[in-house]
């Protein structure tokens, strides 16, 4: 996880504080055109979820819809995976992020408000230390398939190495993940570069590899931007937290 840009629009934050004292109902109606501009990568920079949003997020998150969002994106990714025919050559490749694609930090953002508290670095990695995440069912079951149709499959995260990596293979291992090809993780190497600037020279080490990637998951836009994505992006959701 890296510390999130230190600041949203001033038009956002202008927007979001006059719907709040209008009334619930144009707050709400302001949260869903938040929401829909941040996945849609239109508001970008944001350090927190505007305050205002609170409920909705944690409704957004926990009562279903959030759930419902990601099958339909599975199903669409599925769709795509079996349309696919790999050589047979075990270069075949898939990427998929960790933390909120293949297992959910739902539970420590629950003690941030979902998001509206500001990031906080120490805490979430006493939280990652824990081992705790819970498999995304969703992405579990579309990892279980690629694994069975023969892709090799590559999780890469941010998550640095040194202090995450044994405790992070343990918790996805925990949680069903068993038989990717590489769990990446930051080392030393990538320390202080962006998300995005990571994954990229990750994803072109893997090509010079002879790799073929033929799709790339994440819940952030920089999981997905860059150089060397391979031949399908997915984005799946989240509203509470943005990596540069």
């Amino acid at each position: 996880m890296f510390p999130k840009t230190k600041a949203m629009s001033t038009r956002a934050q202008k927007r979001g504080k006059e719907s709040s004292s209008s009334g619930d109902g144009d707050a709400i109606s302001f949260c869903l055109s938040w929401r829909l501009a941040v996945e849609a990568n239109n508001v970008v920079a944001w350090p927190r979820v505007p305050t205002q949003c609170s409920r909705y997020v944690e409704t957004y998150m926990i009562n279903g819809q959030y759930d419902k969002d990601l099958e339909l994106i599975v199903e669409e990714i599925l769709a795509y995976v079996n349309q696919t025919f790999l050589l047979g050559d075990a270069m075949d490749a898939w990427i998929l992020d960790v933390d909120d694609t293949c297992i959910s930090n739902i539970y420590y953002y629950k003690g941030k408000k979902y998001g509206c508290d500001p990031y906080d670095p120490f805490a979430f990695r006493t939280w990652a230390m824990k081992g705790g995440c819970p498999a995304i069912p969703s992405v579990l079951r579309l990892f279980t398939t690629l694994i069975d149709k023969g892709f090799k499959v590559f999780l890469l995260t941010g998550r640095d190495e040194e202090t995450l990596g044994q405790v992070t293979k343990n918790n996805l291992h925990n949680q069903g993940f068993i038989g990717y090809e590489r769990l990446i993780l930051r080392s030393a190497v990538y320390k202080g570069k962006s998300a995005m600037k990571y994954k990229s020279e990750v994803r072109r080490q893997l090509e010079e590899e002879g790799y073929r990637i033929w799709g790339n998951v994440g819940d952030q836009w920089s999981d997905i931007q860059g150089d060397n994505l391979g031949n399908r992006t997915f984005k799946l959701p989240n509203p509470m937290y943005f990596v540069p």
